[in-house]
């Protein structure tokens, strides 16, 4: 098993062997320097790290720096930018689903995006490689999108990027897979799913697909043990959002843990109450320092994910830490009472492992004393009735708190796979 590709592209990036002492040296200089134009360059910093003299700065002292919310990006971003909007080469817009609030917009310059497709590049390598034919179902319409970015970083390692974009009708991606021919598959975990276990999964010839790559900050481990399952492939898991630059971390051959992008990024794992850093094993909210970011710097910057470092050195035999997966969001998880607790990464593991299950939707609601857990279920037409019983058998012990309660199982069953866009969430209506 050969080190994650990440080891020797840091290496070349700081100058040295990829030790964690040598990384830290270098990325507490470049911690400094992106406090120094951040505060120099952007208003919003200018103010946040007011009384802050950046040269005195280590990474020891980052549980001093003020956070920065998803809240600010989405009042503010205009304030964040430490460049001209003449050099802004491109802008990304994020719309949260279920509010009518201002959407949060990320900035990028050429400069910006080139080291995005760079680490694209490096991280693709593990997977892909010379002559390889990789279906990309992410947005890559426009020049400079996520899918434009990673087919043209492909191109630099000799292979070849199809753009097909997101799935919105699964049979016509099913059907681009097989004509394609492509060997690797790029996108989000339940739009993978749809295309290696719906109706349409006939339709790609059997060992076709030899690996998969499933982005989003959160991939159930039940959909890659489903995508693998399904096609007899490799399935890998890429940690992101558009506010890491739209890569953050990836999985090497090992397949424990992400390796991060530590040239451009500052990751810690924090008490989401108090900001500090949290030991190896530890799960804490993910927070992260943008440091080659000439556009819009982001400084510990909240992503709201929850999850862990690895405990030990990665089997590949990289000696740099690893960030465990994401396990829920902060406030993601609803009080059943009796001590337990449901997020939607527990709804993931019961569900997912049913062979008819594409997708589910689910709601609380009711009142705190007497709750309706709604579960929405998606699946392969045929499979009906068979899915909804091995369905309430599987939340069977996930459901038996509000059953405790007085509450109720409410679940019901649709044909087919619904496009999503990645974001998957328990939305708790309960009246208090």
């Amino acid at each position: 098993m050969r080190t994650s590709p990440l080891d020797a592209w840091l290496a070349e990036r700081i100058g040295a062997a990829p030790g964690p002492e040598a990384l830290a040296f270098w990325q507490g200089q470049a911690l400094r320097r992106t406090l120094a134009w951040a505060r120099e360059r952007s208003p919003f910093y200018a103010r946040s790290l007011a009384g802050i003299d950046p040269a005195s700065v280590g990474l020891e002292d980052l549980d001093q720096l003020p956070r920065t919310a998803a809240g600010d990006l989405r009042d503010n971003d205009g304030q964040f930018l430490c460049v001209s909007r003449d050099d802004i080469a491109r802008v990304v817009t994020l719309h949260s689903s279920g509010t009518t609030g201002p959407a949060k917009r990320s900035h990028f310059t050429a400069q910006d995006l080139a080291a995005t497709r760079e680490f694209f590049r490096v991280g693709m390598a593990t997977f892909a490689g010379p002559g390889s034919r990789v279906l990309i179902l992410l947005p890559a319409e426009r020049p400079d999108s996520v899918g434009d970015l990673l087919a043209r970083s492909l191109e630099d390692l000799g292979a070849t990027g199809i753009r097909h974009g997101l799935v919105a009708d699964p049979s016509a991606a099913a059907r681009s897979l097989a004509e394609s021919g492509a060997d690797c598959v790029v996108g989000l975990p339940v739009q993978v799913l749809s295309l290696a276990r719906g109706p349409h999964a006939a339709l790609v010839p059997s060992g076709q697909v030899k690996s998969a790559l499933l982005v989003s900050d959160h991939v159930p481990r039940a959909v890659v043990r489903a995508v693998e399952d399904a096609w007899g492939c490799r399935a890998y898991s890429h940690w992101g959002m558009t506010e890491t630059g739209l890569g953050g971390g990836v999985e090497c051959a090992a397949r424990d843990g992400y390796h991060l992008r530590e040239a451009d990024l500052l990751v810690e794992v924090t008490d989401p109450d108090t900001g500090r850093a949290l030991p190896p094993g530890e799960t804490g909210e993910v927070v992260f320092t943008t440091l080659s970011r000439r556009g819009m710097p982001l400084i510990r910057y909240r992503t709201g994910d929850l999850a862990a470092w690895r405990v030990g050195p990665c089997p590949c035999g990289s000696v740099l830490r690893r960030l465990g997966p994401v396990r829920g969001r902060v406030g993601g998880a609803a009080n059943l009472g009796h001590g337990q607790r449901l997020g939607i990464c527990d709804l993931d593991e019961a569900l997912f492992p049913l062979p008819g299950v594409l997708d589910f939707s689910a709601r609380l609601g009711g009142s705190a004393r007497a709750g309706l857990l709604c579960v929405r279920l998606h699946v392969v037409p045929g499979t009906e009735a068979e899915t909804q019983a091995r369905a309430a058998a599987a939340l069977d012990d996930l459901a038996a708190p509000l059953r405790a309660a007085g509450a109720r199982l409410d679940l019901a069953v649709g044909c087919g796979a619904r496009p999503g866009n990645g974001k998957r969430t328990l939305d708790d209506q309960r009246a208090r």
